[in-house]
């Protein structure tokens, strides 16, 4: 559909504001929600809403599309399932709703949340993205499911070549973290997905910022939707403590030692620019016993959910990971962010530090900074209008790591070789928990020689 369409029917969004006189906190029942839907967020420990359900809950109830803007860690995937989980008990159908994301990962996050707040009224919803068999995905769509979570890929390969599948009777569709959808070159595939779906819908889009490209998708998709900001600066959760540490760039490693020494007991998540390195970091600090895990883009579908799992179920306590985990994965315990490779964008320092003090709970998040980041590092302090502390740490005691951590780092450098063998062998993809051979090495064993 092109931008042009439906140019008449695209008024400017109206806005929501802040309610005019101070109330009560409010729960999901004042918002208009169903009891039985209310029993399920008081059974998920949702106990009063979030400002973005607050605004956008009521009027999707009313039938309006909207246009969410809303910070990370905000409550959104509430803020569209209620209203259309309430739209699907009063008119149950199949392929009810359709919910396009940037990545797999939160595909599979607002899928959990679907079925968990439907598990009594019977909700069944199916996961499309890439990296999984298009087969056994066939066969979940022939299952007719009510809600579909789908990256924009795999859906149009499903809706060129799945006999018998098409969205024709479709009624709800939202677009989450559109700008991302968008920004991730998508927008051939979200223009075929809006030519095939019904023009009579209800459409939800949820931005975290209003670049030209959503406003453009706005004017073609959305019929005189209303605007629900909660934050339209770019900001951190207030109770996120912020650090930076100025470092020589050659200690990195050590300096990151110190800090989860000096931390442990905590939770971590660590970001790092590139899938080697979040994969070589791992290595380096598994060598000197941490519980670490890697979660990057060169992993399979079921390595990097198998990753995210085990550190969700606090089986792991450090997760490192690209920018594939900075936005909108919900992981309830993080504590500590490390910025390991400071980000390129200043608004993905946003995305990642807002992995911690989610849902009113507090955090922390270190940024490192070396020579070559100053500037990048300006940028960040200029958009968030703060200027960071620098974390408190005794230069001595990081340096006295200095000899461990190098030995660790040779060992981790060979066992990525090793794996780059082993990969090119057999093609495969490891989330490096089996790399045991080196470890023995680091512990006093000898390693046996592999045979040829």
């Amino acid at each position: 559909m092109a931008a042009g369409d439906e140019e008449g029917q695209a008024a400017e969004p109206e806005a929501v504001g802040e309610p005019e006189v101070a109330e009560e906190p409010r729960s999901f029942k004042d918002l208009g929600v169903t009891d039985v839907l209310c029993e399920a967020c008081d059974q998920l420990g949702w106990k009063t809403p979030t400002k973005i359900q607050v605004e956008a809950i009521p009027v999707a109830l009313q039938g309006r599309d909207i246009i969410g803007l809303a910070e990370t860690g905000s409550g959104k995937t509430g803020a569209f399932a209620l209203p259309i989980l309430q739209a699907l008990l009063e008119t149950p159908q199949r392929l009810f709703a359709l919910v396009l994301t940037p990545t797999r990962e939160l595909a599979f996050q607002i899928s959990e949340q679907f079925e968990a707040l439907g598990s009594s009224i019977g909700v069944h919803s199916a996961v499309i993205v890439g990296g999984i068999d298009t087969m056994s995905q066939s066969l979940a769509l022939a299952k007719k499911p009510h809600v579909i979570i789908a990256t924009p890929g795999r859906l149009v390969d499903h809706l060129e070549n799945t006999k018998g599948f098409n969205l024709r009777a479709l009624k709800y569709l939202v677009m989450d973290e559109a700008d991302r959808i968008l920004n991730m070159d998508f927008e051939t595939e979200v223009d075929k997905i809006l030519k095939v779906i019904p023009r009579d819908r209800k459409t939800f889009l949820f931005s975290a910022t209003m670049t030209k490209k959503v406003q453009k998708l706005q004017r073609a998709a959305l019929k005189n939707p209303v605007k629900c900001a909660v934050s339209s600066k770019y900001q951190t959760v207030e109770k996120l403590q912020q650090y930076y540490i100025f470092i020589p760039s050659k200690f990195k490693d050590t300096y990151l030692v110190y800090i989860l020494s000096e931390l442990a007991g905590n939770s971590f998540m660590i970001f790092c620019s590139t899938c080697n390195n979040t994969q070589r970091t791992a290595l380096l600090l598994r060598n000197l016993g941490f519980t670490a895990i890697p979660l990057h883009g060169q992993m399979s579908q079921n390595k990097r959910l198998g990753s995210l799992n085990k550190f969700k179920a606090k089986a792991r306590s450090i997760l490192l990971a690209t920018d594939v985990a900075s936005r909108g994965l919900d992981i309830p315990h993080v504590d500590v962010v490390i910025n390991f490779d400071i980000p390129t964008h200043s608004k993905d320092y946003i995305h990642r530090v807002g992995r911690t003090a989610r849902a009113g709970r507090s955090g922390k998040s270190i940024t490192f900074v070396t020579q070559y980041d100053v500037e990048l590092f300006q940028r960040i302090e200029h958009l968030i209008g703060k200027k960071l502390p620098a974390f408190p740490m005794q230069e001595e005691e990081v340096m006295m790591l200095t000899e461990r951590v190098a030995e660790a780092q040779r060992f981790a450098r060979m066992e990525l070789r090793e794996q780059g063998e082993k990969k090119r062998s057999r093609n495969d993809d490891d989330d490096t928990e089996e790399a045991v051979g080196v470890r023995n090495k680091v512990a006093g064993g000898k390693k046996k020689k592999r045979k040829a």
